[in-house]
């Protein structure tokens, strides 16, 4: 059966003008949302959350189309051949992201296979990600995010809304919350039980988890979780790399892929291996498809920054759609005597009021360090990369200043 049997089929899509940069916002929000969604969905052994994974990525191959047809209009001499050719391999490789995630998420519909192991070891990997229906007896429905102030107060925040066939990837300060409304939220466990049950009427209940018995299976576990985090950081920096226009975070995304590969030779051997001692071989396959998957999507990120690895100048349009992303990056120089000059970096989040996240940092004597998990402290001199929303970013920049 098709994991989305019963919906409307696709319909013919015709070229009608669009601005790229606005659908080349769409498609890198719709990706980096599929990331998460498609490992919650492995998480969480949610066929609910897997198949908002399969809708978002019809919408994400109409979306590719939409752009190719938008690109080829603008195609009209060498030049423009030049400098749009990255700008098409970057709405290739948001798809090929995008076929990933669906691939990632079939595990749980098609019941595949997957150990227990995979959800105890995925909670230290991903933020906690639900999905939930509005019910008209919320106390949320008809406020405003800004009215309900979620993230502030509790530190959950609503990153899409689904209602009906629309997609909202970017909900601001005033979207208003409606019944019937498919929110997805992310944050603390601690937080997010309790909006959840506002929200839906339902108690939240958390995935059960199992420490592995084989010893094996723990280390490809492992190795799988540390190839999706070294992938998503690969995606990251691929972005800025385009933003900037910079060869050396570029030349990171490079070596990240090769670290990638590494790591999945290692992660396939460490998983036969496994088949031998567990009970049911069969549940390991789940494991390869993953694995698989991930690669790919290290893959990608290396396709995003080829333009900027070839030394061809990155078309405006792209750096525009990625400074007004839903979740935009931002490069910070930190002055002397700067509120964040020494603050501490736990898990990737400075110690300050902000919500940002440092994914990278260069540092004039060191070169570039990659944050990702990982704890530093902010020096002045550095020069940080870093990933939040518009509000953050503006206060994080402010703090960076003498």
């Amino acid at each position: 059966m098709d994991p989305l049997e019963g919906e409307a089929p696709s319909e013919p899509i015709r070229y009608e003008p669009v601005n790229v940069k606005d659908v080349l916002v769409e498609m890198k929000d719709t990706a980096e949302l599929l990331i998460d969604l498609s490992y919650s969905a492995v998480l969480h052994s949610s066929e609910e959350i897997a198949r908002e994974v399969l809708r978002l990525e019809g919408r994400m191959d109409e979306l590719e189309m939409r752009a190719r047809m938008g690109l080829m209009m603008a195609t009209r001499s060498p030049d423009d051949a030049e400098q749009l050719a990255p700008v098409l391999g970057i709405v290739t490789a948001a798809d090929d992201i995008s076929d990933a995630a669906g691939d990632i998420a079939k595990v749980v519909l098609e019941d595949i296979g997957l150990p227990e192991a995979m959800r105890a070891a995925l909670p230290e990997a991903v933020e906690t990600l639900v999905r939930g229906v509005v019910v008209g007896d919320s106390e949320y429905v008809d406020q405003t995010l800004a009215e309900i102030d979620l993230e502030s107060e509790t530190g959950v925040r609503v990153i899409a809304l689904r209602r009906g066939d629309e997609w909202l990837l970017n909900p601001g300060p005033e979207t208003a919350i409606r019944t019937d409304d498919v929110a997805l939220l992310r944050g603390p466990d601690v937080s997010i039980s309790e909006v959840y049950e506002t929200l839906t009427g339902d108690p939240y209940e958390a995935p059960s988890v199992e420490t592995p018995d084989i010893e094996d299976l723990e280390r490809a576990v492992d190795t799988i979780v540390h190839m999706k985090n070294l992938s998503e950081l690969a995606v990251d920096l691929a972005y800025s790399a385009v933003l900037f226009d910079s060869e050396p975070l570029a030349e990171e995304v490079r070596n990240l892929e090769v670290e990638v590969d590494a790591l999945e030779s290692r992660f396939e051997a460490w998983t036969l291996r496994a088949a031998a001692d567990a009970p049911d071989p069969v549940v390991l396959r789940g494991l390869i498809h993953l694995g698989s998957a991930t690669e790919v999507i290290s893959d990608a990120a290396i396709d995003i920054s080829e333009g900027v690895l070839r030394e061809i100048d990155v078309h405006p349009v792209v750096q525009m759609a990625v400074e007004e992303s839903d979740e935009i990056i931002t490069r910070v120089a930190i002055e002397p005597d700067s509120d964040l000059d020494g603050a501490a970096i736990v898990g990737g989040v400075p110690d300050t009021e902000t919500t940002m996240s440092v994914i990278a940092i260069r540092r004039p004597e060191e070169g570039w360090l990659l944050v990702g998990d990982a704890n530093a402290e902010i020096r002045r001199g550095d020069v940080l990369i870093a990933k939040g929303t518009r509000t953050a970013a503006t206060a994080f920049a402010d703090l960076s200043e003498a």
